[in-house]
């Protein structure tokens, strides 16, 4: 969850994703539920497209603690249905933020897919409203002192609800170390003994990403903390163009902000696992308002040349500081959103379970 990032690198073409406005159309299309098989571009059993990508986002709960609500009118606005729509639990146990699966994820579980990144911290305020929380600590939950109070109730609910579900522990791992949640050596035993604890209760619908931030000031630490091929399905990094929210000098276009990520975590850590950008976005130019949309307009002409990229999420929430409002709901980045997701490289068909 949004705290933190690093940055990217490689020039996008925006004059081919720009032919992407003719393809813009208006309300919501047709959620198509197909069984695997039944389209070319179907997925495989780890969700994985043989072609095109999923096209997700993250937002936040509204005043009301709903997650329907805001979901429905962010769609309205895009004029299409995500394929994929990411939340965020920590290991409280609370209703509102503690159990994976809440009744309105399984509402919009019934025509989406879910991604459920699942943090090893308590939050101090509801819905993580101000990013402050005690960490749990990964020895500790490696040890199995949080098998029977959290992980093992969390786990079945996850099985309960039958469909297959994206999963991510401790996303970002490479910025938690700071933070105390442990070492390296520490999260790659929870993260395995988390993954272990799910198989051992027979919960077979979780496809596993392994989620940093792509930021390569960490590279080190984040080939430490890779957990290995057997307990990882995909890769995913969380990368932006923060221009001045972060007071960074350059303005990244889209290309520029993930490739250089991208390249480094297939290079260095796997080369045949699928990659999600599980969170992506920029800051706003205050002086070129245009640029934003021009950024996100762009995504369609490079989408083809990140091959293993098989899910785009947006995040679409402000986070702490000037110049930091991240979201696309309104003005040329909604107007660049909106172009990226019409184009067919992100219109694929969603499976039944």
């Amino acid at each position: 969850m949004k705290r933190r990032h690093g940055k990217g690198g490689a020039a996008a073409r925006l004059a081919v994703a720009l032919a992407a406005v003719g393809a813009l159309t208006a309300g919501i299309g047709v959620w198509t539920a197909l069984a695997d098989g039944e389209d070319d571009c179907a997925p495989n059993e780890k969700l994985v497209l043989s072609c095109g990508a999923w096209w997700g986002a993250y937002i936040p709960y509204d005043e009301d603690s709903s997650l329907t609500r805001p979901v429905y009118a962010f769609e309205k606005k895009i004029g299409r249905k995500l394929d994929l729509v990411y939340t965020y639990h920590d290991m409280s146990g609370s209703k509102a933020d503690g159990e994976l699966l809440t009744p309105d994820e399984v509402e919009l579980g019934r025509e989406r897919l879910l991604m459920l990144a699942w943090e090893s911290t308590v939050w101090t305020e509801k819905h993580h409203a101000n990013w402050t929380e005690r960490q749990l600590g990964w020895k500790n939950i490696a040890a199995g002192a949080y098998d029977s109070s959290v992980i093992d109730p969390q786990a079945l609910r996850v099985k309960a609800y039958g469909k297959r579900v994206f999963f991510s522990f401790d996303q970002e791992a490479d910025f938690r170390i700071e933070q105390g949640a442990g070492t390296p050596e520490e999260y790659v035993a929870a993260y395995r003994h988390v993954r272990d604890r799910f198989e051992k209760l027979g919960v077979t619908n979780v496809v596993w990403v392994w989620t940093v931030s792509g930021y390569l000031g960490n590279a080190g630490l984040m080939k430490r903390l890779y957990p290995g091929d057997d307990h990882v399905d995909w890769i995913g990094m969380d990368q932006y163009n923060y221009y001045l929210c972060h007071k960074s000098p350059d303005w990244l276009d889209f290309d520029r902000s993930q490739r250089p990520g991208y390249d480094w975590l297939r290079e260095h850590i796997s080369a045949d696992k699928p990659v999600m950008l599980s969170e992506f976005s920029t800051a706003p130019d205050p002086e070129r308002p245009e640029r934003q949309r021009d950024w996100y307009a762009a995504i369609p002409g490079v989408a083809p040349t990140l091959p293993k990229v098989k899910a785009y999420v947006h995040w679409n929430r402000a986070v702490p500081g000037p110049g930091c409002d991240l979201t696309v709901d309104r003005g040329p980045a909604l107007e660049g959103y909106r172009i990226a997701g019409q184009d067919p490289y992100f219109k694929q068909p969603l499976p039944r379970r």
